[in-house]
């Protein structure tokens, strides 16, 4: 059964083109280890809410967009070990080095989590 990793993200609005060209990069590299499907989303109806939204889920400032983006994995294992030595990967692969394709965004405000599907409608 399929495995996902989901994502929120604020992206300085103005960052669009960069936030696409990391994506494009990066994402290509998670297809790689074994991802089959990737989606990155720029927000376009999201709205504020009452009580809690995306926006304060990741502290949104003004001048920022949230993005929602997934990776969908054939398991859990292919993911688990895509993510297994990740931090050594990033060591030592150089594809993988921050420094020479750096977040366009504030990491530290994304969530993200891992989801198994659960119900499932329509066709891939």
């Amino acid at each position: 059964m399929a495995y996902i990793d989901g994502f929120v993200i604020a992206v300085p609005t103005e960052n669009k083109d960069k936030f696409t060209e990391h994506a494009r990069y990066f994402d290509a590299l998670f297809i790689d280890m074994g991802a089959t499907r990737i989606l990155e989303c720029w927000g376009d109806d999201v709205p504020k809410g009452k009580q809690t939204d995306f926006y304060r889920a990741v502290d949104a400032k003004e001048g920022e967009t949230v993005c929602f983006s997934w990776v969908e994995w054939p398991d859990k294992a292919t993911r688990d070990t895509a993510m297994a030595g990740m931090e050594e990967r990033m060591k030592s692969d150089p594809r993988w080095d921050p420094a020479k394709n750096p977040m366009p965004f504030d990491g530290k405000r994304m969530i993200f989590g891992g989801f198994v599907p659960v119900v499932e409608l329509g066709s891939p």
